[in-house]
């Protein structure tokens, strides 16, 4: 697809849901009425309603604009297509972590955050200011932040409340339909493309999984839940990176049950969908455990170190608790 601006591709998506909604054979409505269901201009509802002509979906002649064919999964605008740089900053700053900067312990300047990101220090601070209530991120003079460490009780209070909101997500994506679900099938290729090439593409999976989960989060529709989510998602995310050891392995292993999830789907397997979706949150809580290394003074006797492939140290702890 040819790249558009977020409002553009955001209405085009919102078009091929309502083509899946209204059936071949039959009409959209007006242009006045799409624009204002849309909250977009006309001239950007020619733009689509062209697009969508070019693409055989529809013949448009005067006020008809008949349904021809219903729109195929890969026919939509991905996330990232449809987000501007602000809405992606989660998403933008989980993969900055993730791929090794900064490490524990390193300031964050607002100013060269908000230049890389290509935001305002504005949204930035704000960002930030979301996640230091938890003391993940700690506030310094001159708009310097530190990031640091959380503890081991920490991460199972965290789960608890993961597991709480996310069932109750995950049940209320599955009686959205068929129109919400493709959502979620849609990424069938992108699970397919990382389990073909682990090598090469396995470091793509946490910006893949972020994505999945998402999609229900949203349909939850809870401000409180989608920005607790985004702390999830740097925590989850940013920890897995300290082991490398089995990284590949666990990200193999969540790929594999994000698309039995996505099979139950196609298939309108609801009970499979929940029970594989069920399985898959288990397997988060433990390999979250295992992935993590505990910091000392979290009462773990730390004796070796293991060098990974990158060539990085790393303490692993003997799982004996003692009192420090």
């Amino acid at each position: 697809m040819s790249r558009h601006s977020s409002t553009f591709n955001q209405g085009y998506n919102s078009a091929l849901d309502l083509v899946r909604e209204t059936g071949v054979g039959k009409d959209l409505p007006t242009e006045t009425a799409l624009s204002n269901n849309w909250g977009i201009s006309r001239t950007t509802v020619r733009s689509i309603l062209a697009s969508l002509q070019q693409a055989g979906i529809i013949e448009w002649s005067g006020r008809s604009k008949e349904v021809l064919r219903a729109p195929k999964s890969d026919e939509y605008f991905s996330e990232d297509d449809t987000s501007s740089h602000a809405d992606r900053l989660p998403s933008l700053f989980m993969d900055y972590i993730f791929k090794g900067e900064p490490s524990l312990g390193d300031t964050l300047n607002e100013s060269l955050l908000a230049k890389q990101f290509n935001v305002s220090s504005t949204v930035v601070r704000e960002f930030l200011i979301r996640f230091s209530r938890f003391g993940l991120i700690e506030k310094m003079p001159n708009r310097h932040w530190v990031l640091h460490g959380f503890t081991r009780e920490f991460a199972e209070e965290l789960f608890a409340v993961r597991e709480m909101f996310e069932e109750r997500a995950f049940k209320r994506f599955l009686e959205a339909g068929d129109k919400v679900h493709h959502r979620a099938v849609m990424l069938k290729a992108e699970h397919e493309s990382i389990l073909k090439n682990p090598k090469s593409e396995f470091l793509q999976f946490p910006q893949l999984d972020e994505k999945f989960h998402r999609i229900w989060i949203d349909t939850l529709d809870n401000r409180f839940v989608q920005d607790f989510f985004e702390l999830v998602s740097l925590i989850f995310h940013y920890h897995y990176r300290w082991n490398k050891l089995d990284e590949m392995e666990r990200n193999r292993d969540a790929a594999e049950q994000h698309l039995m999830i996505i099979t139950a789907l196609e298939a309108g397997d609801k009970e499979g969908a929940e029970a594989a979706f069920l399985n898959h949150l288990a397997h988060a809580k433990e390999t979250l455990f295992a992935s993590v290394f505990w910091e000392p003074n979290n009462r773990k006797i730390y004796n070796k170190d293991i060098k990974t492939t990158e060539g990085a140290s790393f303490p692993v702890s003997t799982g004996k608790s003692v009192d420090r």
